[in-house]
């Protein structure tokens, strides 16, 4: 089972679009465990996590997770803007998997 986190500045904005993914993985019947968190509280998520996204409000820290969290054998990836701003959580779905 592939386990994503979607990261933002406080978890909100993010929450929405992680139930949107979720509905397209159940449609897809795809066994995959999504949750959404704040930056500063992804460290407790590192151990169950294959794929990491991040908004795109906080896509500076890409390079930190990247160099923090790649070794450790996490994707990093920040989500696309467009597809954020729409909510599209089957495209996000999708391109998670893909890394």
């Amino acid at each position: 089972m592939k386990q994503i986190t979607l990261v933002c500045a406080a978890g909100m904005s993010t929450s929405m679009l992680v139930q949107k993914m979720k509905k397209a993985a159940e449609a897809q019947n795809l066994e995959v465990e999504i949750r959404a968190t704040s930056e500063s509280s992804f460290k407790e998520y590192a151990d169950k996590t294959d794929v990491l996204l991040i908004g795109p409000q906080v896509g500076y820290l890409e390079g930190d997770f990247k160099a923090k969290y790649e070794p450790q054998g996490i994707k990093v990836s920040v989500i696309n803007t467009m597809d954020y701003g729409m909510m599209n959580g089957e495209k996000v779905l999708a391109d998670a998997l893909a890394l």
